[in-house]
C-alpha cells in the first residue's frame, strides 16, 4: 500500500474515533504514526484504534 493511501485511511478511521480535531490535524497524527515502524506494520485502522487506545499520557506536576 501507497503511504498515501495508508495515512489516508488511518486518518479516516481517526476521525470516525475521535470527531473533534480538523481534518488536516487528524491527517498529521496519521503521518506521524506512518512515521513509526511500530504502526506501520499494522493495517491503518488498526493503528488508528490501537493508537486511540493508548490515551492520553498523564502528566505529574512538580
Amino acid at each position: 500500500m501507497e503511504t498515501s493511501q495508508w495515512i489516508a485511511r488511518c486518518a479516516l478511521r481517526l476521525r470516525e474515533e475521535w470527531p473533534r480535531p480538523a481534518g488536516a490535524d487528524l491527517a498529521e497524527a496519521a503521518a506521524e504514526l506512518w512515521e513509526q515502524e511500530r504502526w506501520r506494520e499494522l493495517e491503518p485502522e488498526a493503528a488508528a484504534v490501537a493508537w486511540l487506545r493508548l490515551g492520553i499520557p498523564s502528566v505529574e506536576s512538580t
